[in-house]
């Protein structure tokens, strides 16, 4: 099967096969052609499967095929979770346009810039917006951003907005929607409070299940767990960075300061490194990124706010740091590697205190990880001798509902705007 055979034009197809899309994913040859005829989709697909293309391909024919004049009525909409995302998407949209006769016009809306530069963009309106939730109703307050002509709604990693506490936004965005109109929700996983929320939003959905939202293929991604007492963790990284070929490695932390507190630390050591995270500037961000796809830097230092959707060329390692609070997020996480056919490693540091939250992620997941132990770096803990750890508020750790658990329940429950006949 070929991408022409799905329905686009030459030209999109021509500029996949430039990129090096050989041939459709299973997630891209199920949904092109739906999309195509206009109907609502509830797509399931594990990370690194190529949902991306699998929406905004069959939404570039339907504009290239319907062109918009001087004055042009957003008629794409896609929402997306953080900043990273949407200029990703943004960046692929023009990719993947740029044989078409009659350029699209693309606008992005993200916060932690100035809005200016955005609302100028907005002015003779847009035939694609990506936008963040805040940013785009900042925009929709200010004016300069109309949502009234869009045909086609797109949440893109639609888990992760709702988990994120972004239910009060989605529901004053749905209200300002047409009430005809495609929608279409991608994500590597559903939770059941999510597909409950997605199925009273959508009209007739088509389903589409890709491994059901498993984990990547264990043929690409070879997954380890180090046992390592927690104080040693930054040094054993040394000790992989040294021993391992890798040319650059993303490693996750728990929070903006152990983000900045890791990457100062391996910078002291000689190991180019930069941080992550949301407290700093969308600037600061883009630059952290773009220095690390660049391998200007070796080490990327992050927050979870790079386990969702980034797509970072030929990246060879994952490092689980911290463990993820959410078992999802291991999905997520160790997705950044083993794209595109590509192998890669994804290593969990696993102390006593966080062994049960391992299995927990195990469990959830249907995995069964070797432990490992490193030379010189042997725990002096042991999950046998060590009391299950405990939270804040008492229970063991992976056991109680977490903060974010409680998000998406709350913004499952919260019931989207009523669409009219």
């Amino acid at each position: 099967m070929t991408f022409a055979s799905l329905g686009l034009s030459d030209a999109l197809a021509r500029a996949v096969a430039e990129l090096g899309y050989d041939e459709p994913t299973p997630v891209q040859r199920a949904a092109i052609p739906v999309v195509l005829r206009g109907g609502d989709v509830l797509a399931s697909a594990k990370t690194g499967s190529g949902k991306t293309a699998a929406f905004l391909l069959p939404l570039l024919e339907a504009l290239r095929a319907r062109p918009g004049g001087a004055v042009r009525p957003v008629r794409a909409f896609i929402l997306v979770p953080t900043r990273e995302l949407a200029a990703q998407i943004v960046d692929s949209l023009q990719r993947y346009g740029r044989h078409l006769k009659k350029p699209l016009k693309t606008c992005l809306a993200v916060g932690g810039v100035s809005a200016n530069p955005q609302m100028l963009a907005l002015r003779g309106g847009a035939d694609v917006v990506v936008a963040t939730p805040g940013r785009a109703l900042d925009l929709v307050d200010q004016n300069a951003l109309r949502l009234g002509a869009v045909e086609t709604l797109v949440l893109d990693e639609a888990d992760r907005l709702f988990s994120l506490g972004f239910a009060d936004e989605l529901n004053r965005l749905l209200a300002l929607l047409p009430a005809r109109r495609q929608n279409l929700l991608f994500s590597a996983t559903f939770p059941p409070a999510v597909r409950t929320f997605a199925e009273r939003l959508l009209h007739e959905p088509t389903r589409i299940d890709v491994d059901d939202g498993e984990l990547p293929s264990s043929d690409l991604i070879l997954q380890r767990a180090i046992q390592v007492d927690a104080p040693r963790r930054t040094m054993l990284l040394r000790q992989l960075l040294e021993t391992h070929a890798w040319s650059h490695v993303l490693t996750f932390v728990a929070s903006r300061y152990a983000a900045d507190h890791v990457a100062l630390k391996l910078n002291r050591a000689g190991i180019p490194a930069t941080s992550l995270h949301g407290d700093l500037s969308q600037g600061a961000r883009t630059q952290a990124l773009a220095d690390f796809k660049a391998k200007r830097v070796r080490v990327l230092v992050a927050t979870d706010v790079a386990a969702r959707g980034l797509d970072i060329a030929g990246l060879p390692a994952v490092v689980n740091y911290d463990l993820p609070r959410s078992t999802v997020d291991y999905v997520h996480r160790i997705g950044r590697t083993g794209r595109a056919g590509d192998p890669g490693v994804a290593i969990s540091f696993v102390s006593a205190d966080t062994e049960a939250h391992f299995r927990l992620i195990e469990k959830r997941n249907h995995l069964s990880v070797a432990r490992e132990q490193v030379a010189g770096f042997e725990p002096t803990l042991t999950a046998v001798s060590a009391a299950p750890p405990l939270d804040a508020n008492g229970g063991v750790k992976g056991r109680r509902k977490s903060k974010k658990d409680k998000l998406r329940e709350a913004a499952a429950a919260v019931p989207p705007p009523k669409r009219k006949p």
